[in-house]
């Protein structure tokens, strides 16, 4: 088993695979390091130029199709054979040679994850800079993991907190969060950033609402991950609480003798009262189906960092 595990995503990165591949033997040249790239359907040729530059330090995997960079970092995981693992973009705008202070610090600090943290960002002010900036501020906000740059790709792991990362569909940009959930120890730290030279970028401000979306998710596992009926149940009993003052009130006017029919309150009251009905079924239904997640699957809904007994310390992953 290798020390260190460079995982890269590449999707169409052809003109810069080579210099990339030199960047990171400079940096880790005193590290038993292997790169895996993660071709996610490329088709400007650089699958061949990967190829080309294979050795015992590299492997190529290489995807059927493009499945996104959740995906393909999934993928890149589960082919590493290191103690730790590196994740890094292959655009050439990570500098491989912060890797080295990243690990070295998640060795003499034992921290689980060391993300980094963009610090003097080569990118453009009004599409990607200040966007960036408010999607962090809500994203720390709302999961209460409290990360300055979540779009920088360059991360170093413990092995056993990558392979229980869980990034399905587009989740790559919280993998803070997904750390967290593990009960993970983050701390992060400043790294180069350079601007893109070959290639174009493949993202937009169409990944807002993608952001949007799995911000929801991820404010859910954070939160109700293992007791969904306290955001369903409170909500239900809200709405229904609701409902029955409104009916309330609109049976003691019929009593009084007034015509209660066609009033706008009588429509809002019904939908609370089913409303809340709704939402307390389906926190009880999600409740099911998180006893059968845990017991199905015979997982713990906890995780041990290590156990100490007076004569060693072991390290146990669940």
């Amino acid at each position: 088993m290798r020390e260190l595990s460079v995982v890269i995503t590449v999707l169409n990165e052809r003109d810069n695979i080579i210099p990339l591949i030199g960047a990171i033997h400079d940096a880790l040249k005193d590290i038993d390091y292997e790169v895996i790239f993660v071709d996610d359907g490329s088709d400007d040729g650089t699958q061949k130029q990967i190829r080309e530059q294979a050795n015992d330090r590299i492997t190529l995997v290489e995807l059927r199709k493009n499945y996104g960079q959740s995906t393909a970092m999934t993928a890149g995981i589960d082919h590493a054979t290191g103690t730790y693992i590196a994740l890094i973009d292959g655009d050439l705008q990570n500098d491989p040679s912060d890797i080295p202070f990243m690990l070295q610090k998640m060795k003499d600090e034992d921290w689980d994850v060391v993300a980094g943290n963009r610090a003097n960002r080569q990118d453009g002010m009004f599409l990607r800079k200040i966007p960036s900036k408010i999607a962090n501020a809500i994203i720390r906000r709302m999961t209460g993991v409290y990360i300055k740059d979540y779009g920088c790709t360059l991360k170093v792991f413990k092995r056993e907190i990558a392979e229980d990362l869980g990034i399905y569909g587009e989740l790559h940009r919280f993998i803070p969060v997904l750390a967290k959930l593990q009960g993970a120890s983050i701390t992060q730290v400043d790294v180069k950033h350079h601007a893109r030279i070959h290639g174009s970028s493949k993202y937009g401000l169409n990944r807002t609402f993608k952001v949007m979306a799995d911000l929801i998710t991820m404010v859910f596992f954070r939160k109700y991950i293992q007791k969904p009926m306290h955001l369903f149940g409170t909500m239900g009993f809200i709405s229904l609480g609701l409902g029955i003052l409104i009916n309330t009130y609109l049976l003691i006017l019929k009593l009084m003798g007034q015509d209660i029919w066609g009033k706008p309150i009588l429509i809002l009251g019904l939908i609370f009262l089913l409303g809340g009905i709704q939402l307390i079924t389906f926190g009880i239904l999600a409740e099911i189906n998180v006893r059968t997640y845990f017991e199905g699957t015979n997982r713990k809904t906890y995780q041990v960092r290590r156990i100490f007994n007076g004569k060693k310390e072991d390290l146990e992953h669940r």
